[in-house]
């Protein structure tokens, strides 16, 4: 079912998004709360008007978008943790931990635009990737590290 979202969904999509999404999903979830409406072709003209009044506001956006792309591939991230046996570590690596991160190197992104792929946590030491999306049509894709934090480390007796 073609729907167009009115606002910012999390692992959905973003304001005036057209997707195709199962009915019950629409008809029971997003539509009644007031988070979509049917694709219907005046909806998706009106909509379209909406777009090229905030062109203007999009080139803002975009450019903004680059300014941070371009600090986020500057950016090595290796993050220590604690670890135990196996590379397992104590807690986990979320979206949340990655944005804190990045605010600390000046780089304000919130939570909901950073994706981890897969299981959406991190539990293992290794190199990772997380997709960031500033934009509605860009996604960027963070590389980072995650570290055994040599002074924590278990040792095995």
């Amino acid at each position: 079912m073609k729907i167009i979202l009115k606002k910012d969904i999390e692992n959905l999509g973003f304001q005036y998004d057209e997707i195709d999404v199962k009915p019950g999903y629409a008809r029971n979830y997003l539509i009644p709360k007031g988070y979509a409406v049917l694709a219907l072709p005046e909806t998706i003209k009106s909509i379209r008007e909406i777009l090229k009044q905030r062109s203007k506001k999009e080139r803002f956006l975009i450019e903004k978008w680059k300014e941070i792309e371009e600090k986020l591939s500057k950016l090595t991230i290796k993050i220590p943790a604690k670890v135990g046996k196996g590379g397992k570590l104590f807690g986990s690596i979320n979206n949340h931990f990655l944005m804190n991160i990045l605010n600390k190197e000046g780089i304000s992104i919130d939570k909901k635009l950073i994706r981890i792929p897969g299981n959406k946590v991190i539990k293992k030491i290794g190199k990772h990737k997380a997709n960031i999306r500033l934009h509605q049509k860009k996604e960027f894709t963070l590389n980072f590290e995650v570290l055994p934090s040599s002074d924590l480390q278990l040792h095995p007796k």
